[in-house]
């Protein structure tokens, strides 16, 4: 399955110049990118991913997953993070992904019993506590950000500066942004409301420069589980030139 799909598609499309994504992922599709995408800094949004089970499931613990499908989407975070989760705790052989989708996919499948477990992020972590689920392991990751060529230092700069702004409004006080989340509820899936969010689970940092020792030990992780290719180095998928100035 192509690591381009969703918000990432535009990127490879060539609709947009930069985007952001989980730091797993921004290393396989600077490889697969056709554009020459490059990796140019870490991310602000410190993400969780969450795997949840239906109430009356038999799971009570990461190791009862073992040879259980869990669904995700396939080449984002919640692919890479379920797999991280859960490979101290089950054989490689009995961890079982799935392909669902994005994250009301998900649910929907964890809803209807199409699938035993799903991994989930905000705001359907608080939906799903809210409603009852059981919540079986979580876990924090980064991110980073793909640029093409037309991004020069400049224009970074300036996008860097409000990024740092809006972290720093974030950080000071989360609760005039939490209707985002709320909103992103579709109906058919329930409500929440803006108290049925938990502020700690929302983590922003100043962006920073992708440090290569970070990209060897994801690179190396990507390679043990076939995630991608032999032969990418870090001077070919990392270019720190937006934070260089």
């Amino acid at each position: 399955m192509s690591s381009f799909g969703g918000i990432s598609r535009g990127f490879e499309d060539g609709e947009v110049s930069l985007y952001r994504a989980c730091e797993w992922g921004q290393v396989r599709r600077a490889q697969d990118s056709g554009r020459g995408g490059q990796i140019v800094t870490q991310r602000a949004a410190i993400a969780s991913q969450a795997i949840f089970v239906r109430p009356d499931s038999d799971v009570f613990h990461p190791q009862s997953l073992r040879n259980k499908q869990v669904a995700v989407n396939f080449h984002h975070g919640s692919h890479y993070l379920a797999i991280q989760t859960l490979e101290g705790f089950v054989e490689p052989d009995e961890l079982k992904v799935v392909h669902v989708g994005g994250p009301a996919d998900r649910f929907k499948a964890l809803r209807d019993g199409t699938v035993e477990a799903v991994a989930l992020m905000e705001p359907y972590i608080s939906l799903a506590l809210k409603q009852g689920y059981r919540l079986i392991a979580e876990a924090f990751y980064t991110g980073a950000e793909i640029a093409d060529e037309k991004v020069d230092p400049e224009v970074y700069a300036a996008i860097d500066r409000g990024v740092r702004r809006a972290v720093a409004d974030i950080n000071s006080d989360v609760t005039p942004y939490l209707h985002y989340f709320t909103e992103e509820i579709p109906e058919d899936l329930g409500t929440l409301d803006e108290s049925d969010i938990s502020p700690w689970r929302l983590r922003f940092a100043d962006p920073q420069p992708y440090a290569p020792e970070q990209f060897d030990q994801t690179y190396r992780w990507l390679l043990k589980w076939g995630l991608i290719e032999q032969g990418s180095e870090f001077k070919k998928l990392v270019d720190n030139r937006a934070l260089s100035s």
